[in-house]
């Protein structure tokens, strides 16, 4: 049959095989032409590694100490008097010892002792609030600066901001053996800037990407199958205009061609020296981080990482046995990626962001577990232009609430866009009449904590 008497769609119809069926296809399904706005001025970071610990982690448990809670355990002062999402009862103590560490005498759990030997590479924040303790609408707020579902997250705008370094990897890219487009959502931005999901709980890319190779055809028969296609494109838009759903096809057609070569090095951790393995660790999450720094060396904007599956921290009882159960690993490939990449001269200029949704309560709930507590809480970050080694912020004697120098989630990611040279203010998108931007029309930069 001669390609005149092919209609496009009907041609499209037939690819079927790996490449049309690889995850990549649906990533430009609702496409518009590709657009990066490129930085507002010379950035600090070039791109982000998020580690996030999905169910809020215990901020009084890992790096914000609390004497006043032993002194007073079991009673609940009115300062304590806030609403959580369940009933609690009086303030419990830590069970973990802290120490000092670094140049500046930083608090860190015993839970940590990798962290703590890095605590002069990281900037504690420890004055984060929320608005809100519930997890789904927590998790929507830090991830795409409101609690609805469905809007652009922050990766997505990084991207549509910053594009990408590697053209046949995605900009950004989402680590977990959990499914949830929560992670990946582009909302009403174009769809090229949807985040792409990996399972790593495989190390072989076969099995971490469905789909990754054509078996049907090799390389020379997939890249004449794509310029008939494109063949194709040409003469329907000739005849009938531009189809930017076709056209955002193709695009994630080209890019998988391209993907099923570079993806088998790239997400391939086996490659890596048995040394830098046993550093990391053999979890799932160490897999994740080990995978991120190959991912942002390769040119890959934005790289999240999830501990889970599941919300692992969400210690509402048996906190002490959770927590001793849980850390070892975070901790051990956490800080292994922060070593890792600063002799590999990337730290300077890779942001790593670590925290969850919020923190816990220091009232007790269930006798040995903490409540939800958006009120204030701790995350931390490393590189990419933060200063290093520093404690900022504070919360109230008893680790409720963000007291000295509060920063809200808004200011958070008014932070982060700015150390990649992103107006927090300019990266909008107009969508349903009006501009759209990441922080809403909140946020500050937290300029104290930027080198």
């Amino acid at each position: 049959m001669k390609l005149e008497q092919f209609s496009r769609r009907s041609f499209l119809s037939t690819l079927g095989g790996g490449l049309g069926s690889i995850a990549l296809t649906d990533l430009i399904a609702r496409a518009e032409t590709p657009h990066t706005t490129g930085p507002h001025f010379a950035p600090k970071a070039k791109r982000v590694i998020l580690l996030f610990m999905t169910g809020g982690p215990s901020q009084m448990d890992t790096f914000d100490p609390k004497p006043a809670l032993a002194k007073y355990a079991g009673q609940r002062p009115a300062a304590v008097d806030l609403r959580t999402e369940r009933k609690t009862g009086g303030l419990m103590a830590s069970p973990f010892k802290f120490q000092k560490y670094g140049r500046n005498g930083i608090d860190v759990s015993e839970l940590l002792p990798n962290l703590a030997a890095q605590i002069d590479d990281i900037c504690v924040i420890k004055s984060v609030y929320t608005f809100i303790p519930n997890h789904e609408p927590g998790r929507n707020l830090f991830f795409s600066g409101v609690m609805t579902s469905m809007r652009p997250t922050m990766g997505a705008w990084i991207s549509y901001g910053l594009g990408t370094d590697n053209q046949n990897l995605p900009a950004f890219v989402t680590l977990t053996p959990a499914e949830s487009s929560l992670w990946t959502s582009s909302g009403f931005l174009p769809a090229q800037y949807q985040g792409t999901l990996f399972n790593n709980k495989e190390t072989d890319p076969e099995k971490m990407i469905k789909f990754l190779r054509n078996k049907d055809l090799d390389a020379d028969k997939q890249r004449k199958q794509l310029d008939a296609i494109q063949a194709l494109n040409k003469a329907h838009a000739q005849s009938f205009g531009a189809d930017t759903f076709l056209e955002g096809r193709i695009k994630s057609m080209e890019q998988a061609y391209r993907m099923q070569f570079t993806a088998s090095d790239v997400f391939d951790i086996r490659k890596e020296p048995e040394s830098v393995r046993a550093e990391y660790g053999t979890s799932p999450y160490a897999n994740g981080c080990l995978m991120a720094r190959r991912l942002v060396e390769s040119g890959v904007r934005f790289v999240q990482v999830l501990h889970g599956p599941g919300q692992q921290w969400d210690d509402h009882e048996n906190l002490e046995k959770g927590l001793r159960e849980r850390c070892p690993d975070m901790d051990r490939a956490s800080a292994a990626l922060i070593r890792d990449l600063k002799r590999r001269g990337l730290l300077e200029d890779t942001l790593v962001i670590w925290g969850g949704e919020f923190g816990r309560t220091p009232v007790s709930e269930k006798g040995n577990g903490r409540d939800h507590n958006p009120y204030g809480f701790t995350m931390w970050m490393a590189g990419g232009g933060v200063k290093p080694g520093i404690a900022y912020g504070g919360t109230d004697e008893f680790g409720f609430k963000a007291v000295e120098n509060p920063v809200s989630i808004h200011d958070l990611h008014a932070t982060v866009l700015h150390l990649l040279g992103l107006d927090h203010e300019k990266l909008t998108y107009r969508y349903a009449g009006r501009d759209f931007r990441l922080t809403d029309v909140y946020g500050n930069v937290v300029k104290d904590i930027i080198a």
